[in-house]
């Protein structure tokens, strides 16, 4: 039975433990001072311990395919060189850090978000097919702005080889691995999802597109491991029939394992981009924030757009709250298919739940999962590790108040806003908790 402090083999990378920073959206933009702004955001979880970090989701083009403001792409191979002083940074601490390699499409700014479509009028959102029905009604009733072009097969090979230049990029900046972003209603879903993917081509089956994708990565980026997420669409609302089971999520895991990828992290997903990917309590503090009322207003369009989205938020807070360890389940099965590690996030707030997911002191039910990861809990405690690997009765402070990512529609950082937390995390730093040697 592993236990946390276990090392871990991905792909030929071994990790000093089994414990992960799992993606998040940094927001460090393209500017001169993007590494500087992830290794303030990162580099204090390697120092404290973490064995691996994900940087959160990168656009594997220039333009367009951005799901929220101020992305960090690694398509330019000049920019993405100079990520290495970060890279370096995780290194110094014994860490390692795997970048997480997506392209939007019809979750694109460019669908949603208005004042990037103002400022961008030229870009179209890519299509794995026509876009669902309920997707053409919410354009129709001025919700979205939809102006999608569907990828031809040749044009399918040209955005998998993007990902391939991305993670040849990605390892010459000094990554130690690549994380697809297939969940959380990217592109890479997109294919796999019978809601979206009514292709007649080879492509009709995603996995087809991930397998080309994979082969990319190895003919420009060499052994560097992949992982994946791999979503199983069971949050969706009743009236999408057509969506990936958990029976089609674990046979995904199935497939993918066999194509060569390194790793899998089954997710429970909905088709479109909403709270199941969170859960817990609606973000009020966040929505009556004065300093993001005006962000909210250039995202959304109008005041009224910017209150019914809030709207409709509080409503997801009660459908998908909190719930301990959601994507358990959907792991300890994906386990039992594949030969690869299956790594688990999703709900998971201390070293107690940590021990059973990984099967340690002698757990009945065996391992759940390899590896276990956090991610908003990292926003409220950037040194979390050292207290998880510390203490076996160790409790994240981060009370799935979600006021942390709401503001990152306004292009606002990711970072905890809820007093109480902070006076408790200060209360830590105080008493040396997050200290390490």
């Amino acid at each position: 039975m592993p236990e946390l402090e276990s090392p871990l083999e991905i792909g030929g990378v071994e990790l000093p433990n089994r414990l992960y920073r799992a993606p998040l959206l940094e927001c460090a933009g393209e500017g001169p001072d993007a590494a500087e702004t992830l290794a303030a955001e990162l580099e204090p979880a390697a120092a404290a311990g973490a064995g691996l970090v994900f940087q959160g989701a990168s656009p594997v083009r220039e333009t367009g395919g951005r799901v929220a403001p101020s992305m960090t792409s690694l398509a330019d191979p000049e920019f993405a060189e100079s990520l290495s002083a970060f890279t370096d940074a995780v290194h110094d601490h014994g860490g390692r850090v795997f970048v997480q390699l997506d392209h939007g499409g019809l979750r694109s700014l460019e669908t949603w978000h208005r004042g990037y479509r103002r400022a961008n009028p030229d870009l179209t959102q890519l299509a794995v097919s026509e876009p669902p029905r309920p997707l053409r009604l919410a354009d129709r009733l001025g919700f979205l702005d939809l102006d999608a072009r569907v990828l031809s097969t040749d044009e399918v090979y040209e955005l998998a080889a993007d990902f391939g230049r991305c993670a040849a990029n990605a390892a010459a900046a000094g990554y130690d691995g690549i994380h697809l972003g297939g969940a959380n209603m990217g592109i890479l879903q997109q294919f796999l999802s019978p809601f979206y993917n009514r292709r007649r081509d080879e492509f009709a089956d995603g996995v087809r597109f991930f397998e080309v994708v994979h082969d990319e990565i190895r003919s420009r980026a060499g052994d560097l491991p992949v992982v994946t997420k791999v979503p199983a669409e069971t949050e969706a609302p009743p009236f999408v029939r057509r969506r990936l089971t958990a029976d089609d999520a674990v046979d995904l895991c199935a497939r993918l394992d066999r194509i060569g990828y390194d790793a899998v992290v089954p997710v429970r997903v909905s088709t479109f981009w909403d709270m199941s990917i969170v859960r817990g309590r609606f973000p009020e503090r966040a929505w009556r924030d004065e300093r993001f009322r005006e962000g909210y207003v250039a995202a959304f369009g109008s005041r009224w757009r910017a209150a019914l989205v809030a709207a409709a938020n509080r409503i997801e807070g009660v459908a998908y709250g909190f719930e301990p360890a959601w994507n358990a389940d959907l792991a300890r099965r994906a386990r039992e298919a594949v030969s690869v590690p299956v790594l688990l996030e999703g709900g998971v707030r201390t070293r107690e739940q940590i021990d059973d997911l990984l099967g340690a002191d002698g757990a009945e039910s065996g391992p759940v999962c390899d590896a276990v990861g956090m991610a908003r809990p990292f926003y409220a405690e950037p040194r979390l590790p050292a207290r998880l690997l510390d203490a076996d009765e160790a409790e994240a402070v981060c009370e799935n108040c979600n006021n942390c990512t709401v503001p990152q529609v306004a292009g606002a950082p990711g970072v905890c806003r809820t007093p109480e937390v902070l006076a408790e995390r200060g209360e830590l730093e105080r008493r040396g908790a997050y200290e390490r040697e």
